[in-house]
């Protein structure tokens, strides 16, 4: 991508660091390849890290590193939205990139494909997906079947009077912030900010911004992804949250021993 678009255009981009030293290295090296000759904003939020990936971090001299110390015990979500919210503080463009440390941007086309989407007749507050993979059709097709029978399913025991789970929207309905456009202008006009409940950060926000009457644009998996890869709960299997067999630590150990020995891990 040409850095006339980077240059005219006003974005940020926001990434939250937690002990994630082989994937935040990853993400930034793509990234500053890709956006290497513009003066995009990068801001990183290390939430109280205290490790190697915090200490790498200070090392960057392109970036605008912010060092959240916590107080006590949060929830992980908990912990992102307030420091989403630290950087959002400071942010001084009209929009902001929300990304993950497990996203590998390895077009970086995705900024212009997200900010044309917000040219509109009505103001866009977000753009973004609502799924943090491509499944495909056929796997789509069959998620989106199986939860709509687990949900009524739950939701006719319940009405019998058996105990069973709160049944949960089978639509998924929210922007993932792996990578999502928000509108800054239109957040702080009207004094909100990404962590308002105990949900994941920008859920509520998103429900208010389109109260107001403003847009969410959504982006189709197989769209989204032709730019870029996202390591679902990536952070959790860097940190050994997960199995060594379980499916989610597999692919972490096969992406980022790829992307190590890749581009992605130039220095």
């Amino acid at each position: 991508m040409s850095s006339s678009f980077f240059s005219a255009t006003n974005f940020s981009i926001v990434l939250v660091n937690y002990k994630s030293l082989q994937l935040t290295q990853t993400c930034l090296n793509l990234l500053h390849e890709g956006l290497q000759g513009s003066d995009v904003p990068v801001y990183v939020v290390d939430n109280d890290s205290n490790d190697a990936s915090s200490e790498y971090l200070r090392t960057l001299n392109w970036i605008s590193l912010i060092e959240r110390k916590s107080w006590g015990p949060e929830a992980g979500s908990v912990a992102h939205g307030r420091a989403l919210d630290m950087a959002l503080a400071k942010i001084e463009t009209e929009y902001v990139f929300l990304l993950h440390t497990d996203t590998f941007i390895y077009d970086q086309a995705v900024f212009a494909m997200m900010i044309d989407s917000c040219a509109s007749a009505h103001e866009v507050a977000a753009v973004g997906c609502i799924e943090q993979l491509n499944r495909g059709r056929a796997r789509s097709a069959w998620r989106l079947a199986s939860r709509f029978i687990k949900h009524y399913t739950r939701r006719g025991l319940r009405v019998l009077g058996v105990q069973a789970k709160a049944p949960k929207p089978y639509r998924e309905t929210y922007l993932k912030s792996f990578c999502a456009l928000w509108n800054v202008r239109l957040i702080k006009k009207h004094g909100l900010q990404f962590l308002m409940d105990e949900r994941n950060p920008g859920y509520e926000l998103q429900d208010k911004m389109a109260a107001l009457g403003y847009a969410i644009n959504f982006i189709s998996p197989r769209k989204m992804f032709s730019y870029l890869d996202h390591l679902q709960s990536g952070t959790v299997a860097a940190m050994g949250g997960y199995a060594a067999t379980h499916r989610r630590a597999k692919i972490y150990n096969r992406v980022v021993g790829s992307s190590t020995g890749g581009n992605g891990g130039k220095n």
